[in-house]
C-alpha cells in the first residue's frame, strides 16, 4: 500500500514537472527570438507569466493606468510570452492612430477570434478583406438609412414600443431590470438593416438570436472572479495558444458559433429564395446580390455570417449599455433630469432637435465619457517595424490604445472622475464638442457604426426621458445606487431596478 501510495505521489510529481518544463521551454522559445528593437520600457517580466503578476486580469484597464503613472504614455507589458505595447494619454493615442494610422491600421491577431471567424468579418479581418468587407459595408449602410430620415423613423418606431414597455410597470408601483428590453429596442434597429425587419419583443426567432450571442459574450468577457472559470481559461487560451490542453477552453464558444451558422444559414436560405435585386430589405440582401455578381471573391458564406454577427453585435452591446447607464445616472442625480425640454407636449425629440438642446447633447456625451465602456479599446497591431516617439515597435506587436486614458486625461477633462455634463457646455450654455472625447475610438479601425450609434443615443436617451422621471425603487436613496462596473466584454452597471414615472 505504501509502494502503490510512492507511486502515486512520484506520477504526480512527474506530471507537475512536465507541465512546469513545458511552460519553461514555452518561454524560453518565446524569449529566445532576440530582437534588436528598442522597445518602450516597463515592468520586467517574469519567466512564464511575464506581468500577469501586476496585472489584475478582474480589471486590466485599471493596471494598466497605474503602469503608466510609472512607465509613461508609450509601455511595453507581457501578457504571458506575449509583447503588447500600450498607448496612454489622448496626445499619445491621437499621435499613434492619426499621425501614424497606416503604422497602427491592422487589427491584433487574437488567438480565440481567430479560431472563431477564420478570418472573416469586419472586426477581425486582415488586409485586403478588411478593406472590401469595409468599404461595403460603409456604403451598405449609408443606403439603408444611416444618417437620414429613414432610419430616424425606424428608430422612433422602436422608441414608441420601448415607451409603451416601460408604461406597463405603472411608475414607482412596479420596479423593472431595462437591461433585456433595451438590449431588445437596440437590437431591432440593426435588424431593421440586416434583415429588413423589425422582431417582436416575444418573437421566438428573435430571442434565440439573442440567446446564442449573449451567451457568447458572456464566455468572453474579463475574468469576473478570481477562481479558474471557463472565462479565465480563454483568456489563458489567448496568452498561451501553443498549449494544446487549454484549447478545450475554447468549445463552448466555437460550439455556439456552429449553433449561430445554423441558425443564420436558415435566415439568408430565406432571404435568398426571396431574394429580388430591385427591391432589397437590407444588409443581407445587399450581401448576397454582390455574392452573385462576384463569386469566388471576399463575398463568400463566411463573410456574410461573420459581418453579419460583428454588426448585430457592435449594434446592439455597447449603445444599450450607454442608455443603461444614461437611466442609472438620472437616478443618482435626478436635478440633471430637470432639463429644458423644447419639444412639444407629446412629441417625441427629432435629430433636427438636437440643436436646440445643447444640454441634452452634454449630457448624453458626457455618460459616454464617464461610463467609459470600452476602456481598452480594441487592439491594433504593427503591419511592420514602427519607428514611434523614439521607439522601435516590431512588425505583429499588438497595441492597446487605453481608451480610458484618454476619456479620463486630466490633461482635457476638468473633472474626470466625476460625472460632469459641463465638460460639453461653454460659459453661455452651448454645446462644445472636445477633441479627446474619443469612445468610438479614432483612425483606420475607428467604429463605423459611430453614426448609427449617436442617432440611436440622442433619439433613445432624450425621447425616454420625454416621457419618464427615471427613480429608484421605493426605499433605495440615491445615494445606495452603485456605480461600480461590471467588468465584461465591456463596462456595464451593476445590476438594478429602475421606475419609469410617467411626465406630468
Amino acid at each position: 500500500m505504501a509502494v502503490h501510495s510512492l507511486l502515486q505521489y512520484l506520477g504526480s510529481c512527474s506530471l507537475l514537472c512536465l507541465a512546469a518544463g513545458l511552460f519553461a521551454l514555452l518561454y524560453f522559445l518565446s524569449s529566445s527570438k532576440k530582437s534588436v528593437c528598442n522597445l518602450p520600457p516597463g515592468p520586467r517580466p517574469l519567466p512564464v507569466i511575464g506581468n500577469l503578476n501586476v496585472v489584475d486580469l478582474k480589471k486590466p484597464f485599471q493596471s494598466l493606468t497605474e503602469l503608466s503613472k510609472i512607465y509613461g504614455s508609450v509601455f511595453t507589458v507581457h501578457f504571458g510570452p506575449r509583447k503588447v505595447v500600450v498607448l496612454a494619454g489622448y496626445e499619445t493615442i491621437k499621435d499613434a492612430l492619426l499621425n501614424h494610422a497606416e503604422e497602427f491600421g491592422e487589427r491584433a491577431e487574437i488567438p480565440i477570434f481567430r479560431k472563431m471567424t477564420q478570418g472573416n468579418g469586419i472586426a477581425f479581418s486582415h488586409g485586403e478583406m478588411w478593406k472590401t468587407m469595409r468599404r461595403f459595408t460603409l456604403s451598405t449602410l449609408r443606403d439603408f438609412g444611416m444618417g437620414k430620415r429613414t432610419l430616424e423613423t425606424r428608430i422612433l418606431e422602436e422608441v414608441n414600443s420601448l415607451i409603451k414597455y416601460f408604461e406597463s410597470y405603472h411608475g414607482e408601483w412596479k420596479p423593472f431590470d431595462t437591461k433585456m428590453i433595451l438590449n431588445n429596442a437596440v437590437s431591432n434597429v440593426i435588424c431593421s438593416i440586416l434583415f429588413g425587419e423589425r422582431f417582436e419583443y416575444d418573437d421566438p426567432v428573435f430571442l434565440t438570436l439573442l440567446k446564442l450571442i449573449n451567451q457568447n459574450t458572456k464566455l468572453l468577457v474579463y475574468v469576473q472572479k478570481c477562481q479558474l472559470t471557463v472565462k479565465l481559461v480563454l483568456q489563458l487560451y489567448n496568452f498561451y495558444p501553443s498549449l494544446g490542453f487549454l484549447s478545450g477552453a475554447s468549445k463552448t464558444v466555437l460550439q455556439n458559433i456552429l449553433e449561430l451558422n445554423a441558425f443564420l444559414q436558415k435566415l439568408f436560405q430565406e432571404h435568398k429564395e426571396e431574394l429580388n435585386e430591385n427591391d432589397l430589405t437590407g444588409f443581407v440582401d445587399a450581401f448576397l446580390v454582390k455574392q452573385k455578381q462576384k463569386p469566388h471573391t471576399a463575398f463568400s458564406n463566411g463573410n456574410l455570417m461573420f459581418s453579419t454577427l460583428d454588426l448585430f453585435a457592435a449594434g446592439t452591446e455597447t449603445t444599450s449599455t450607454t442608455v443603461r447607464w444614461g437611466l442609472l445616472l438620472m437616478m443618482k442625480y435626478p436635478e440633471i433630469q430637470k432639463m429644458n425640454h423644447v419639444i412639444e407636449p407629446g412629441e417625441l425629440p427629432k435629430l433636427e432637435d438636437r440643436k436646440k438642446m445643447p444640454y441634452t447633447e452634454a449630457v448624453i456625451h458626457e455618460i459616454q465619457r464617464f461610463a467609459n465602456i470600452v476602456p481598452m479599446g480594441v487592439s491594433r497591431s504593427t503591419p511592420r517595424n514602427v519607428n514611434f516617439q523614439g521607439y522601435v515597435i516590431p512588425k505583429g506587436t499588438e497595441i492597446i490604445p487605453l481608451l480610458t486614458s484618454a476619456l479620463n486625461d486630466e490633461l482635457h477633462w476638468k473633472t474626470p472622475h466625476q460625472f460632469n455634463p459641463s465638460h460639453f457646455l461653454d460659459a453661455n450654455g452651448n454645446f462644445i464638442r472636445r477633441e479627446a472625447f474619443i469612445p468610438f475610438s479614432i483612425g483606420r479601425r475607428a467604429c463605423l457604426g459611430e453614426g448609427l450609434a449617436r442617432m440611436e443615443l440622442f433619439l433613445f436617451f432624450s425621447g425616454l426621458l420625454r416621457r419618464f422621471v427615471f427613480q429608484p425603487p421605493p426605499g433605495v436613496e440615491k445615494s445606495d445606487l452603485d456605480l461600480t462596473a461590471d467588468v465584461g466584454f465591456t463596462l456595464t452597471p451593476m445590476p438594478h431596478l429602475v421606475c419609469a414615472v410617467p411626465c406630468e
